[in-house]
């Protein structure tokens, strides 16, 4: 019990970290205008019967999936669903294609198989340079999809290939990362909002005689 308020500290001092990332956010210009145009080619490609691929290593695959997961079900209101798919959730396909075409391929095989011209493939990754996520990338490309990444401060290999990169303010791979499900929160608002929520109708003029 001695060591509780080392603990303490030790937690203030985490919070105090991701919140100082956070603020970062706020005062990038760069990731502000990028995470508006991807936002705008997510509603785009929704709008047009096209859908979103998402796919990292890691903490980046759980965050593939949760940012899936809330386009599939809802974010703040029900609404008709959005087609997203995480590339790493099915085990099946990954160690399959792991064994037989070597992990490189496990994304870029499932770009293949599922992506289209006008769907968006978003890597994540905090460094920037996964191997397999930069092969999907350059795979997504030649399909003619539009292609974003969310990664750590420099961007990594992917801030090059990509037409959007989010690249967070931080060489920090936890605050990274939670820097990185808030942007997916944003994107998600975002989509749901405009291509969902109810527009109020315009007010009639006022008209003292009636």
């Amino acid at each position: 019990m001695a060591r509780l308020p080392q603990f303490e500290r030790r937690a203030r001092h985490s919070i105090e970290a991701s919140i100082a990332a956070k603020r970062s956010l706020l005062r990038n210009s760069q990731i502000l205008s990028g995470l508006s145009q991807l936002a705008a080619s997510l509603i785009h490609a929704f709008e047009h019967g096209n859908k979103v691929l998402l796919f990292g290593n890691g903490g980046s695959a759980t965050d593939a999936q949760h940012i899936a997961a809330e386009l599939v079900g809802r974010f703040a209101f029900d609404r008709p669903a959005l087609p997203a798919l995480s590339l790493a959730t099915n085990l099946s396909a990954v160690t399959a294609i792991a064994n037989d075409r070597g992990f490189r391929r496990v994304f870029s095989r499932q770009i293949e198989a599922f992506g289209r011209p006008g769907d968006v493939a978003i890597a994540i990754s905090t460094s920037g340079n996964s191997p397999n996520v930069l092969h999907a990338v350059a795979l997504a490309k030649k399909m003619r999809m539009h292609t974003a990444a969310l990664t750590g401060c420099s961007g990594g290999k992917l801030r090059s290939i990509v037409d959007v990169c989010l690249c967070v303010p931080s060489d920090d791979t936890p605050r990274i990362q939670e820097c990185h499900i808030l942007l997916g929160h944003i994107l998600s608002e975002i989509v749901e909002q405009e291509l969902f929520a109810p527009r109020a109708s315009p007010r009639a003029p006022h008209n003292p005689r009636l």
